[in-house]
């Protein structure tokens, strides 16, 4: 697994994926700017006291909860914008490592759209309900990087899998290799954290994953496929 993560950081300066990175880079600072906006117009319009030193406290606290909120979520607003780009990714590390591949798949636009729009509300979700245990030290990385890691190793990996196989048989490799893939989804959930590297993880991920599941992915007899 780490070699797939070594090859996907190996291959960020070539020159389709820099591209990739670049469209990245930019739409992942706006979706941070405009989550930031909206969690401090949500928290400074929400009146949460009826007494004016209860709430100027709460009010004082704005921008740091802002901020932790606008982390929280970054994950998995930054997936869905992948999402849109998976497949120029997946093909740019199967044209440098897996050139004899038959032609993939092709993954349209609404297609992409729905998957990630799917993986955001679920993380969305479970993270708002999780936020009781992400008050209590330790409990809370286990709970944040457990619960995205599964989520985010699920749909990356069959996502992956989609471009090459049907709904059934992706999900049966996804279920084959389910700690593999779990593991790779805390990585990928890790990186998404570290300031600068969250940037580009989603691209990372995404080629990583396309490694896993080019060495999992059971071949046929029909030009390598």
């Amino acid at each position: 697994m780490l070699s797939a993560f070594a090859k996907a950081f190996a291959q960020l300066p070539d020159r389709p994926i820099r591209r990739l990175v670049l469209a990245c880079l930019g739409g992942a600072i706006l979706v941070f700017a405009a989550l930031f906006a909206l969690m401090g117009w949500t928290l400074g319009h929400t009146v949460l006291f009826d007494s004016g030193w209860l709430e100027g406290v709460v009010d004082g606290l704005g921008a740091l909860a802002t901020l932790a909120l606008t982390w929280l979520l970054f994950p998995a607003v930054a997936s869905a914008l992948i999402g849109l780009f998976l497949d120029r990714v997946a093909g740019a590390v199967e044209a440098r490592h897996y050139p004899g591949l038959a032609a993939a798949r092709p993954i349209g636009f609404l297609e992409s759209l729905l998957t990630a729009g799917k993986l955001v509300a679920a993380m969305l979700v479970l993270n708002i309900l999780a936020l009781p245990l992400y008050l209590f030290p330790g409990i809370n990385l286990l709970a944040f990087y457990g619960l995205n890691g599964y989520l985010l190793g699920r749909e990356y990996c069959e996502l992956a899998a989609l471009r090459r196989m049907d709904g059934k048989a992706a999900q049966r490799l996804r279920k084959a290799h389910g700690i593999r893939v779990f593991l790779a989804g805390v990585v990928i959930a890790f990186l998404l954290t570290l300031p600068g590297i969250n940037l580009i993880a989603p691209v990372v991920g995404t080629a990583a994953m396309v490694h896993l599941v080019e060495a999992w992915r059971p071949r046929t007899r029909e030009g390598g496929r």
